[in-house]
């Protein structure tokens, strides 16, 4: 089974981050040999069994930051799981606007007050969500503020990819069924 992991804070060539050489080397130090990255933005597709695929992730963050120093949380899912939310949400006309966040929390809930006044500070709208990923719109064109907003609410780190990016990753990693 296919897998996407999204690497937390990472920007392929900006000083302070890791090279894709140096991801790629992680990923297959744990054992992930068909790992490829997709952009540069921390990105991995990879295959692997669906209950080793988060231990092999971390895995490969633990030898990320053996390697480089580099410390990066890591979030998985399989790209099967992502598909439904591409569907409904990759194509939308809206959809450079909406971000998909992963994080280790439970699902949230758009008319939680918390999450209402969260969303009024930061500018975007929860739109769904399910254990452990949500996405959002944002309301001013080319500011991604999903991650910060689903940190707010679960009190631990997450990280975002466009909705566009997402979708582009299923088109060309996606497995048929």
């Amino acid at each position: 089974m296919r897998h996407v992991a999204l690497l937390r804070n990472v920007n392929v060539g900006q000083k302070g981050n890791p090279t894709t050489a140096q991801i790629l080397a992680a990923f297959v130090d744990a054992g992930l040999t068909d790992a490829q990255t997709y952009q540069s933005n921390g990105t991995v597709v990879f295959s692997a069994a669906a209950d080793a695929a988060e231990p092999l992730a971390q895995d490969a963050v633990v030898a990320l930051a053996r390697a480089t120093g580099l410390e990066r949380e890591v979030f998985t899912r399989s790209l099967e799981s992502l598909q439904p939310v591409v569907e409904q949400h990759g194509y939308a006309p809206d959809a450079r606007l909406r971000e998909l966040t992963l994080h280790d929390g439970p699902a949230l809930r758009s008319d939680d007050l918390a999450v209402l006044d969260v969303e009024r500070r930061a500018r975007c709208t929860l739109l769904d969500s399910g254990p452990g990923w949500a996405v959002v719109l944002n309301h001013v064109p080319d500011q991604g503020n999903a991650t910060p907003l689903v940190e707010r609410l679960i009190g631990s780190p997450a990280s975002s990819r466009g909705m566009p990016t997402i979708a582009r990753l299923l088109e060309k990693f996606g497995e048929s069924t």
